[in-house]
């Protein structure tokens, strides 16, 4: 390990910013192409319910280019099916052209699922299965609301958003299975079909076999992380266990692949990981993140991973929406800001639609980093930003809104 190259830790954070998108010019005009290339170059762009100032998808792809537009996102899911909606580590939207990589997902999770939602959700859902796959070939798009007449419903007050009606777990897993897929939402109410009448025919009907499908998950995973140990590529998609992720990256160490040390943020001691052998390229392709200030979703690919990012970027941080009111730190939902390649605070935010109002609740600045006017400008700038992506008619600040404990 002695002998192994050091990659100081600045470097380690300019290419993960590069290869996740944050490095392009914030301005160059965006449309449905260069949207579709985006999402491929980042692999995903998780999905999440909460709406507190605009969808996790949305301020994921807005922090990267100020042009995107989420109409541009409806062209390539609802039209022209070259994006589908499945799971990751979580619900996300991926380019078509992986979709036959899904198919070993989809074969890998018939059984697990129905295992795992027996006890989890409800019993009678697998009873459901075939009668609401038959209902979407006959009718065409479905959604769970149209199928709460079916069976037994159990009373309020149970398993909150676990506690679904059967029919709507056939629904989730037919969809997770890859017999049905999300073809459209309705506000944010999945829209199911078949996947032959949502999904670009030409990827839809792609094959690839085991071997080429686990080459696949590990080696794109690395192309995206840039540098990481085996069990960060196992997590990147969270379609293979770490143990095959090491086996891959074992079986190509000297050829495809080699180990570098990353030097932490904190100056500890530095982390053998895993890289492509063309690494230097990398490292004189990525350039310097744009100066500018963004707010990042928590949903962001570069804040997923809590312990990456705190070795990267030195930065702690964990979504607080279900944690006790009395004891959160900072917020329910509150959001990172990212300064050049330096994450430097968050802020609370909320986004009133009844009376149009992007509200600043709180911002926290990290230790050594001072509100100064360069800064705050930076901060406004982007806030209007945000309240012209968002159709706000105005901003308005909390009373003592900058905390400097």
């Amino acid at each position: 390990m002695e002998n192994l190259p050091l990659i100081p830790n600045a470097d380690l954070r300019r290419a993960i910013m590069h290869l996740q998108g944050l490095s392009i010019a914030p301005h160059t005009k965006l449309g449905s192409d260069g949207l579709l290339n985006l999402i491929d170059q980042m692999g995903f762009v998780q999905v999440d319910s909460i709406n507190t100032v605009e969808r996790a998808h949305h301020m994921i792809l807005f922090a990267r280019n100020q042009t995107y537009r989420p109409e541009h996102l409806r062209q390539l899911h609802e039209k022209d099916g070259s994006v589908f909606e499945n799971w990751t580590h979580d619900a996300s939207i991926i380019p078509s052209r992986f979709y036959p990589y899904w198919r070993h997902r989809f074969s890998r999770e018939a059984d697990g699922l129905r295992e795992r939602w027996r006890s989890w959700r409800r019993e009678g859902f697998e009873d459901m299965i075939e009668d609401t796959l038959e209902k979407v070939r006959q009718n065409g798009e479905l959604m769970s609301r149209h199928l709460l007449g079916d069976g037994p419903k159990k009373p309020k007050g149970g398993d909150g958003w676990w506690d679904w009606h059967p029919s709507k777990t056939a629904l989730e897993y037919l969809w997770r299975t890859g017999a049905l897929c999300v073809a459209r939402r309705e506000g944010f109410q999945k829209v199911y079909d078949l996947p032959e009448r949502a999904v670009d025919t030409v990827h839809l009907e792609a094959r690839c076999g085991e071997a080429e499908f686990i080459d696949w998950a590990c080696s794109s995973a690395l192309r995206r992380l840039g540098f990481a140990a085996h069990g960060e590529i196992a997590a990147f998609w969270g379609m293979i266990s770490p143990a095959i992720a090491k086996d891959w990256c074992e079986a190509r160490l000297g050829n495809e692949i080699v180990q570098v040390l990353a030097d932490p943020s904190d100056g500890s001691e530095p982390k053998p990981v895993y890289a492509l052998a063309d690494y230097e390229n990398l490292l004189a392709a990525a350039p310097t993140p744009p100066a500018r200030l963004r707010v990042l979703s928590p949903f962001d690919p570069v804040i997923r991973d809590r312990k990456r990012l705190s070795r990267l970027f030195g930065y702690e941080y964990r979504i607080e929406v279900f944690v006790p009111e009395a004891k959160r730190v900072y917020g329910y939902y509150v959001f990172p800001l990212l300064e050049g390649d330096r994450l430097v605070g968050r802020i609370d935010m909320k986004h009133d639609r009844k009376t149009s109002v992007l509200g600043v609740r709180a911002v926290w600045l990290e230790p050594g980093v001072k509100m100064t006017s360069g800064r705050s400008q930076r901060l406004e700038a982007e806030l209007e930003r945000i309240r012209k992506f968002t159709s706000a008619n105005q901003i308005v600040y909390a009373n003592g809104w900058l905390k400097t404990e």
